[in-house]
C-alpha cells in the first residue's frame, strides 16, 4: 500500500500539514502503509498532471482542490481553495469526497496543521502529543499571530529558525527528511538537528541581504508599501520586511521573479493601527490568484514579468485609494 502526500512547497504550514496528515494517517488508517512526498508550487495556468497522483491513495493538503478521481484525502483552509467554479461543483457532489469523509475545507482555520491535527482528533481519534508544538507554531506563523513585526523578522526562536530553512530550501530531498522527522520529534528537536544548524546560517545571512535590498526598493505611499525585486535571487522572502522597514504601512505589493513563474505578493500588515478595508485573496482572485483575506499572490509566467510590474501597480494605487 502506497500513499503520497502533496504539500505546499517551500511554505512551514505545508511541510507542517504533511506532517501532521502522515501521523494522522499511520495512526488511524493504516500503519503499514508506505508514504511518499511531493511539493507544489502556484504557477500560472494551474493544472495538476494527472500522472503525479500514483499513489494507491493520494492526498493534498495546504493547497488547492484536484478533481481527479485518483484524489483521496484534501485539506485546504485558503478562501481560494478552488481553481474553478467546476472544481468546487465537483467537490459540493463527489461522493467520495464530503460524504466519505476524507476532504475538507476550512477557511475559519489559521493554519491548514491545525485543522487537520483537530480534525484528525475530533473525527478519527488521533492522540500525537509531540506535535502540539508543531501545530501552535504553525498557527504563529501562518497566521501571522507574532506579537511585532520585530519577532517575526529577527527569527530569534529555534522554530523561526526551521521556517527559514523550509522557505528558502530548494531540495526535496531535504523537505521530505523534515517531513520525516517531523512525525517522530518536537519541533524544538528538529530544528536542532546539526543537518538545519548547519545551512541556517547561510540562509539568514541571505535574509538580511532581503531587508536591505526591499529597503532599497520600497517606496511607501498614502499607506501601501509597494516594491520590485525581480532582479533579484529571492523567491522565499520574508513577508514581515515591509512592514518592519514601515511600521505605518497598511498594506504591501511587492513583485518578484523565479525560473517558475513571476509573482505578485499582496499583504495586509497585521500590526496596522487601521481595519483592513479589502480582502486581499479576492483582489488576486481577478488576476487567477488567490489566497486569504489578509494575505495573497498572483502567479504569472516568467516571461510575463511586465504584466506582474501592470498588475502590481494596479493593485497598489486600489489598496491606496480608499
Amino acid at each position: 500500500m502506497k500513499v503520497k502526500i502533496f504539500f505546499h512547497n517551500n511554505c512551514f504550514d505545508g511541510v507542517a500539514s504533511a506532517a501532521t496528515f502522515a501521523v494522522f494517517y499511520r495512526e488511524c488508517v493504516n500503519r503499514d502503509a508506505e508514504q511518499s512526498f511531493e511539493g507544489l508550487a502556484h504557477k500560472a495556468g494551474q493544472l495538476f498532471d494527472e500522472t503525479r497522483f500514483d499513489g494507491d491513495e493520494n492526498a493534498i493538503v495546504d493547497f488547492k482542490y484536484s478533481s481527479s478521481p485518483r484524489l483521496t484525502w484534501w485539506f485546504d483552509h485558503h478562501q481560494s481553495a478552488f481553481l474553478s467554479e467546476e472544481d468546487e461543483a465537483h467537490y459540493r457532489n463527489d461522493p467520495a469526497g464530503i460524504s466519505s469523509g476524507k476532504k475538507f475545507v476550512d477557511t475559519n482555520f489559521r493554519s491548514c496543521t491545525k485543522y487537520i491535527a483537530e480534525t484528525a482528533m475530533i473525527n478519527f481519534g488521533l492522540r500525537a502529543e509531540h506535535l502540539y508544538e508543531l501545530v501552535q507554531w504553525a498557527d504563529v506563523i501562518d497566521g501571522a499571530l507574532y506579537p511585532d513585526a520585530k519577532t517575526a523578522v529577527e527569527l530569534n526562536a529555534p522554530a523561526l529558525h526551521l521556517m527559514l530553512v523550509i522557505e528558502s530550501a530548494r531540495d526535496d530531498k531535504l523537505l521530505a527528511r523534515i517531513i520525516k522527522d517531523l512525525q517522530t520529534m518536537t519541533l524544538s528537536e528538529v530544528a536542532s538537528q546539526s543537518y538545519i544548524t548547519s545551512i541556517f546560517e547561510h540562509y539568514y545571512q541571505r535574509h538580511l541581504g532581503a531587508i536591505d535590498i526591499i529597503k532599497t526598493s520600497a517606496k511607501f505611499e498614502r499607506g501601501a508599501i509597494c516594491f520590485d525585486v525581480s532582479g533579484h535571487d529571492m523567491e522565499g522572502y520574508s513577508k514581515f520586511i515591509p512592514y518592519y522597514l514601515h511600521p505605518d504601512a497598511l498594506y504591501s505589493v511587492g513583485v518578484s521573479l523565479s525560473p517558475q513563474r513571476s509573482k505578485v505578493s499582496i499583504g495586509y500588515n497585521p500590526w496596522a493601527k487601521e481595519s483592513r478595508r479589502h480582502n486581499l485573496a479576492s483582489i488576486c482572485e481577478r488576476y487567477g490568484g488567490g489566497g486569504h483575506p489578509v494575505v495573497g499572490a498572483i502567479s504569472f509566467s516568467p516571461n510575463d514579468l511586465e504584466l506582474a510590474r501592470k498588475v502590481a501597480q494596479e493593485v497598489a494605487e486600489e489598496l491606496r485609494s480608499t
